[in-house]
């Protein structure tokens, strides 16, 4: 991409050098006065393919606006920097954002960011999911995986008090099934990635229930959406440009992301074939939304599932 290329070595160091600024003040994203530049930080994880378009925000960013990238430890993290007003916007997973609605908290998804990233991966013993029986099986609690986890147990007619089912944090989960902790695990890229690299393999397909592969999307707030809706566009048709650059472009943009955060190419190479960049809000997409809402109700994850039209804004990606 022409101007991009120009772009990146200014956008890669100065990326790095916010994410090392963390959440010092809050937000001006809404204070920029006519041609004074708006600043819109912009939260999201580090050093993993899905959660990496806001490091290049900045090379398809609108005139006047810019981007502090600002990155935290876990997705519910996001979520409470949201409604604390320390960064405007997230990519995160729609789980917890739907839990955080449920909650009454001011959420809104005004765009999907990406699919996939999960991984259902077991060691020898584990053919099938009737294997399971009396096995040890590391899962994460209140996930989207979690619930895939549960409907795709209740397809094939296992149950779940059968197995020893233990909570194991995400990158650990590789190397309990790697030392034999577990022998098999309901989880998540890189681990799974990592996890096929070592010898295991996946016994079940994650993405074979009614919420398909859902995951990410970009989040911001209802009050946010209301005072400034010309900016919430603004960043919206921004992620579209971002996350439409990156599909098909993963040579150059996860070698920037290696090179920014470290780790593994290969493997890199291998989880990004489990993610697909996304912005759209289609009826699928929503639909599948709406059945991970209605299954974290049912098992409990909250106490009412929240209407669909109180997640979502779909009016910025239209």
């Amino acid at each position: 991409m022409h101007l991009r290329r120009l772009l990146i070595p200014i956008a890669a160091s100065a990326a790095a050098a916010l994410v090392l600024s963390g959440c010092s003040s809050s937000s001006d994203a809404a204070s920029g006065a006519a041609g004074e530049t708006a600043t819109v930080k912009i939260g999201t994880l580090r050093g993993q393919p899905h959660f990496y378009a806001p490091f290049l925000y900045e090379d398809f960013a609108a005139e006047g606006v810019r981007f502090e990238v600002i990155t935290l430890d876990t997705t519910p993290a996001l979520s409470d920097a949201l409604v604390a007003g320390t960064i405007d916007f997230a990519i995160s997973g729609v789980t917890p954002t739907i839990a955080s609605v449920a909650q009454g908290r001011d959420l809104r998804i005004v765009a999907s960011a990406a699919d996939g990233g999960s991984g259902f991966i077991g060691n020898d013993s584990i053919q099938t999911l009737d294997d399971l029986v009396g096995k040890k099986v590391g899962y994460m609690q209140t996930t989207a995986q979690e619930v895939a986890m549960r409907l795709t147990l209740e397809e094939a007619g296992v149950d779940p008090d059968d197995i020893e089912l233990v909570t194991v944090l995400a990158p650990e989960m590789a190397g309990q099934l790697g030392s034999g902790s577990i022998d098999a695990f309901f989880g998540v890229e890189i681990g799974a990635s990592i996890a096929l690299e070592q010898g295991g393999h996946e016994f079940a397909d994650p993405y074979a229930t009614p919420i398909g592969k859902v995951n990410l999307g970009l989040v911001t707030t209802g009050a946010l959406i209301a005072e400034d809706p010309e900016l919430v566009q603004q960043v919206v048709d921004t992620h579209v440009a971002a996350t439409d650059w990156m599909t098909g472009n993963e040579d150059e943009w996860l070698s920037e992301m290696v090179s920014m955060f470290g780790g593994d190419q290969a493997i890199f190479d291998t989880a990004i074939a489990n993610f697909w960049m996304r912005s759209d809000l289609s009826e699928e997409y929503l639909g599948q939304l709406e059945a991970l809402a209605t299954e974290m109700g049912e098992l409990g994850f909250v106490e009412e599932a929240p209407a669909i039209e109180d997640v979502v804004d779909t009016s910025f990606v239209e």
